[in-house]
C-alpha cells in the first residue's frame, strides 16, 4: 500500500482541517481542563485516525483492528479477564491465524503501531502547552516581579536574585527510549501541529511509520552525551537566556549579576557503575560541549552582522565571526577563545554602538553577553561521579604498586587494622606524586586520569567546565579524604584545590551519618582551608533515588528533609554555606513529580542559596522538550527558591508537633516497607511478573542495569531505574506510595486523624508528598495483574500490595478532600489517562508475552520471539508514562 495519505484519507483528511481550524479560532478557554480537551484531547482523536492508513510490513488493517483490540482490553479487564484470555479471544474472533509465530508477529504490529501513538501524543500535548498552562501565571518571573512589587518587596526579591541560582543537571540515566532521530520527530511534528500545517503532519506521520524506535546496539556514553546536546543547543540556549534576559532588563536594570541558571552534565563524567566512562570520554564529550557553544555564538553573531553595519563596528562583528569560525572549525589551529575574551569583544562592540550610533540594536548584543556570562565556553558543567569503593581500591593499588616498585608505598603495612581517624591521618600527611604508571589495575588507571583529565578540561573550556567530583555511596568522613588525597597524588594543589569534592548520601543509614561525617570535615583545618578557596560553600548531593528503595516513599523523603536541615544548621555554625544538589529522578518515588512544588515547601532552617537538581530521561522530554515548556518549568523552579525568602512570612514553619507526626508516619511507613522487602518473594515476584529482568536489552543506556558482577541478582545491586521502572511496567507502582496508608491508618485508629488533617492543611511539605504520591496511584492499574492473586506462591504478595493501594487510596482521598485522584490538577489528570489507554493494550501484550514464558515445552525461536515481544513493549509504556511512575 502507498504511504500517499493524501489520497488515501482525502475525505478524512479535509474534515479534520475545517475541525482544526475551527478550534483555532475559538476563545482562549481560561480553564486549563477545558482548553486540554481541545488543544489535546480532540486533536489527538483527528490526527490519530490519519494512522489508520499506515502500513507496517503487509499488514495494512493493523490500524483498524488495534481500536477493537483496545475495547477487547478495557471489557476484558472489567469483566475479570486475564491477559492471556484477552489476547486469545481478540484472535478467536477477530483475527484468524494459523500458528502461534504468526500471532506473535502481529502482536509486534500492534507494539509497533502503539508506540507511534504515543509520539503523537507527546508532539499534540507539546504543542497544546502554552494553551493548557499559564505561561505568565503563578510560578512565572513576570507573577514573582507583580507580587514583590505590590506587596513592596522589590528590593528583597532583587537582592536574593543577585545570589541565588538554579543548576539544572542533565543526566544520562536510562530511563529515555527515544533514539534521537525520534526525539527530532517529536519536536518537529509538534511544531507543524501549533501551526496546524496539515501538508507537514502529514509527512511526519509518514516518516514515523518508518523510523526505528530502539537502538539497535547499546549506546555509548558519548552517544548519550549528543543526544543531550540536542536540549543544550535547540531548547535550552534559548530559553535560559531569555529568562536571563527578562531578570537583568525588568528587574536588576542592567547590573552585573550572577547566572541566574546553570547547566551540569553527567554524560561521560558518571563512571558510578558505568565501566564504558573512560577519562579519554570526558575530554572528548568536554571538547564537544564547547564545539557546540562556540556554534550557538557563531549563529548569533551573524544574525547580529546582517544588522550591525555601522562604521567600526561592522569591523569588529567580522574580526569576531572570523574568530568564532576557526574555533568551531578549525579547533586544533586556531587559538582558543575563551569566556573573558569573548565578553572584552563584545562589550567593545556595545561600547561603540553607544558612543556613536545611537545604541540601536543594543538589546540584540545584550542578550549574546548575557548568554556568554552563563555558558562560557564550557555550555556545562560535566560532573565526574565515582563510587566511594573504588576510591579505597585505587589508593590501595598505587600504594602496592609503589612498594613494587620499590618507591616506597604511601601507606603503612597495618593501614588496614588503624582506626579510621587514623587512616585519614595518614592520608593527610601523603606528600608525593605520582604518574599513570603507578597504577596497575584498569579501574585505578582511569581514576588517575581522571582527575588529570578535570585539570585538562579546565585549562581549555574554563574552571567551570568541570569543578565538581561527586563520591556515591559516602559512608565517612574518610571517603571524602580518600579523594582529596587522591587529587594530592595527582600534583594538585590542595591549598588552591579548584574542584568541589561532593559527597553523595542516600540510604536512610548514610544520611542519618551525613552531620556527623560534614562536622568532622568541617573542623578539619586542612579541609577548611579548602573551603576557604572555594568561597565558603560546600556542596552536598542527597539522592532520592535509592533512599526510597532503601526505606520506602515517606521515610526517604522526610530523612532527607531532616537531613537538610541539619546539615544547614552544622554548616551554618562553621560559617560554611552548604548548597544542596538533589538526586531527582522523573517519577514521585525518585523525588520527582512536582518539583517547584517541593521546592516552594522548604522552610527556613534549610539553606537557600541555590537549587540543583538532576534530571533525565523522559523528564528531560516533557519538561525541557521545547522553548516554552523548558521557559515555564525553569521558572518556576526559580520562583519556588526565590519566593521562600521573599515572601517568607507567607509559610507556616514546622512545629514540634508537625515535626513528630512526621516523624511518626515516617517510622511507620519505614518498618512497613521493610516488613515487605524482607518478604522471600519481593524480589522473585518482580522478576516473574514484571520486565525486570530485561533492562538491560533495551539498549537505551551505556550502563549496565545492575551493579556487582553475580549472575545472581540481589536487592543491593538493583539500581533504582530498573527498581522503580518494573514496578511502573507492573501498574502497581509501590515505591510511591506503599507504607502510606499503613501510616496514616495507624494514626488514625489511635485517635489522632485531626492532627493528621491538620498536617496537610498546614504544612506545605507534606501536602506535596501526597499530591505526588497520588500522581503514583493514579497511574496504578491492578486489573492488569489481578490474576496473580490466585497464584499459591505470589498470591500473597499481590494482596497485600493491593491492600496497601486500597488503604493509602481511600485514606489520602479522606485527608485531602478530594474526589478522585489528583482532583486539583485536571489536566495532569487527563494526560495521564489518556496516555494509559493508550498503552492498555500494550501492557495486555507484556503480561502475555510473560506468561507465555513460563510454559516449559516452549520452543527456542518462541522463547527469543516472546522476549522480544517484552522488551519492546516496554519503549512505548515508559514513553508514554514520561516520568516512569
Amino acid at each position: 500500500m502507498s504511504f500517499k495519505l493524501d489520497k488515501i484519507v482525502d475525505e478524512r483528511f479535509n474534515g479534520a482541517k475545517k475541525f482544526v481550524y475551527s478550534l483555532v479560532s475559538t476563545m482562549y478557554l481560561n480553564k486549563p481542563i477545558l482548553a486540554f480537551r481541545q488543544n489535546v484531547a480532540d486533536k489527538y482523536t483527528i490526527y490519530n485516525s490519519l494512522f489508520a492508513a499506515l502500513p507496517f510490513s503487509g499488514i495494512a488493517n493493523v490500524g483498524a483492528l488495534l481500536p477493537i483490540l483496545l475495547q477487547s482490553c478495557i471489557d476484558g479487564y472489567q469483566t475479570g479477564k486475564n491477559p492471556k484470555e484477552i489476547i486469545e479471544d481478540f484472535f478467536n474472533r477477530q483475527a484468524q491465524v494459523s500458528n502461534e509465530a504468526e500471532q506473535i508477529d502481529r502482536l509486534f504490529k500492534f507494539v509497533q503501531y502503539i508506540e507511534r501513538q504515543v509520539v503523537l501524543f507527546d508532539a499534540i500535548e507539546d504543542a497544546a502547552f502554552d494553551s493548557v498552562h499559564q505561561l505568565n501565571g503563578s510560578g512565572s518571573i513576570k507573577a514573582l516581579y507583580n507580587e514583590a512589587y505590590f506587596k513592596g518587596k522589590l528590593p528583597l526579591l532583587k537582592e536574593k536574585l543577585r545570589h541565588f541560582k538554579v543548576r539544572v543537571v542533565l543526566t544520562a540515566h536510562p530511563t529515555q527510549f527515544y533514539p534521537g532521530s525520534v526525539l527530532g520527530i517529536i519536536h518537529d511534528l509538534g511544531e507543524a501541529i501549533a501551526k496546524n500545517d496539515f501538508e507537514t503532519i502529514n509527512l511526519y506521520i509518514q516518516q514515523l511509520g518508518i523510523t526505528p524506535f530502539f537502538n539497535k546496539k547499546q549506546p555509548t556514553p558519548l552517544d548519550e552525551a549528543v543526544n543531550l546536546m540536542w536540549y543544550l543547543e535547540n531548547i535550552l540556549y534559548q530559553s535560559i537566556g531569555n529568562i536571563y534576559n527578562f531578570i537583568s532588563n525588568e528587574i536588576l536594570e542592567d547590573e552585573n549579576h550572577n547566572p541566574f541558571i546553570e547547566l551540569g552534565f553527567w554524560p561521560g563524567g558518571d563512571r558510578d557503575g558505568n565501566p564504558f566512562v573512560k577519562a579519554a570520554t570526558t575530554l572528548k564529550i568536554a571538547e564537544s560541549l564547547r564545539s557546540a557553544i562556540v556554534v550557538c555564538y557563531y549563529r548569533d553573531i551573524r544574525k547580529l552582522k546582517r544588522r550591525l553595519t555601522f562604521s567600526g563596528v561592522d569591523i569588529l562583528v567580522n574580526k569576531l565571526e572570523s574568530q568564532l569560525y576557526e574555533n568551531v572549525f578549525r579547533p586544533e589551529e586556531s587559538r582558543r577563545i575563551h569566556q573573558k575574551e569573548l565578553l572584552e569583544k563584545l562589550q567593545e562592540i556595545k561600547d561603540l554602538m553607544i558612543a556613536n550610533h545611537h545604541s540601536l540594536y543594543i538589546n540584540r548584543v545584550n542578550s549574546l553577553i548575557n548568554k556568554v556570562k552563563i555558558f562560557g565556553t564550557w555550555f556545562a558543567a560535566i560532573d565526574i561521579r565515582q563510587d566511594s569503593r573504588i576510591h579505597t581500591a585505587v589508593i590501595n593499588n598505587i600504594d602496592t604498586t609503589l612498594k613494587q616498585k620499590n618507591k616506597g608505598g604511601i601507606l603503612p603495612n597495618d593501614y588496614d587494622s588503624l582506626s579510621q581517624e587514623e587512616k585519614m591521618n595518614c592520608l593527610l600527611k601523603i606528600d608525593q606524586v605520582i604518574d599513570i604508571n603507578d597504577t596497575s589495575t584498569e579501574i585505578a588507571k582511569d581514576t588517575v586520569e581522571s582527575i588529570f583529565a578535570i585539570n585538562s578540561i579546565q585549562q581549555i573550556n574554563g574552571e567551570q567546565g568541570c569543578h565538581r567530583y561527586i563520591i556515591s555511596n559516602c559512608q565517612s568522613a574518610l571517603n571524602m579524604i580518600e579523594v582529596f588525597t587522591l587529587f594530592k597524588l595527582c600534583g594538585w594543589n590542595t591549598q588552591q584545590l579548584s574542584v568541589d569534592i561532593v559527597p553523595l548520601f542516600e540510604t536512610i543509614d548514610d544520611l542519618k551519618e551525613a552531620e556527623k561525617i560534614m562536622q568532622w570535615l568541617y573542623q578539619l583545618p586542612i579541609y577548611n582551608k579548602h573551603l576557604q578557596a572555594r568561597a565558603q560553600s560546600q556542596t552536598i548531593m542527597l539522592g532520592f533515588s535509592d533512599g526510597t528503595k532503601d526505606g520506602g516513599y515517606l521515610q526517604a523523603n522526610w530523612s532527607i528533609y531532616t537531613a537538610k536541615e541539619k546539615l544547614t544548621a552544622i554548616s551554618r555554625q562553621h560559617g560554611i554555606k552548604v548548597k544542596f544538589f538533589d538526586g531527582r529522578g522523573g517519577p514521585p518515588s525518585r523525588g520527582g513529580g512536582k518539583t517547584n512544588k517541593f521546592y516552594a515547601s522548604l522552610g527556613n532552617n534549610i539553606e537557600n542559596e541555590e537549587i540543583q537538581l538532576t534530571i533525565q530521561g523522559q523528564t528531560i522530554t516533557s519538561n525541557f522538550g521545547t522553548l516554552k515548556s523548558a521557559q515555564y518549568n525553569l521558572e518556576q523552579l526559580l520562583s519556588a527558591g526565590i519566593s521562600n525568602t521573599v515572601f517568607a512570612e507567607n509559610r507556616i514553619e514546622l512545629s514540634r508537633t508537625h515535626r513528630n507526626l512526621l516523624e511518626e508516619l515516617g517510622g511507620i511507613s519505614h518498618q512497613v516497607y521493610q516488613s515487605f522487602k524482607k518478604n522471600p518473594q519481593f524480589l522473585p515476584y518482580m522478576q516473574q511478573f514484571s520486565p525486570l529482568n530485561y533492562y538491560n536489552k533495551t539498549n537505551i543506556g551505556s550502563r549496565p542495569g545492575k551493579r556487582g558482577n553475580s549472575d545472581k541478582l540481589v536487592f543491593e545491586d538493583l539500581r533504582a531505574i530498573p527498581f522503580v521502572g518494573s514496578w511502573s511496567q507492573l501498574k502497581q507502582n509501590v515505591p510511591g506510595y506503599f507504607g502510606v496508608g499503613s501510616a496514616l491508618q495507624q494514626l488514625k485508629n489511635a485517635g489522632r486523624w485531626e492532627e493528621v488533617k491538620s498536617l496537610f492543611t498546614e504544612v506545605a511539605f507534606f501536602r506535596t508528598l501526597i499530591d505526588n504520591s497520588m500522581m503514583s496511584m493514579l497511574k496504578s492499574f491492578f486489573p492488569l495483574t489481578a490474576h496473580i492473586q490466585d497464584d499459591p506462591v505470589f498470591g500473597p504478595v499481590w494482596n497485600l500490595i493491593k491492600a496497601e493501594y486500597d488503604l493509602t487510596h481511600s485514606l489520602v482521598l479522606e485527608l485531602s478532600g478530594n474526589k478522585v485522584l489528583m482532583d486539583n490538577d485536571e489536566p495532569g489528570r487527563a494526560s495521564i489517562l489518556m496516555r494509559d489507554k493508550i498503552v492498555l493494550p500494550l501492557l495486555t501484550i507484556q503480561q502475555y508475552a510473560l506468561h507465555q514464558l513460563k510454559n516449559e515445552q516452549i520452543t527456542e525461536d518462541l522463547k527469543i520471539n516472546y522476549e522480544k515481544l517484552i522488551t519492546r513493549s516496554m519503549f512505548g509504556i515508559i514513553n508514554a508514562a514520561r516520568n516512569s511512575a
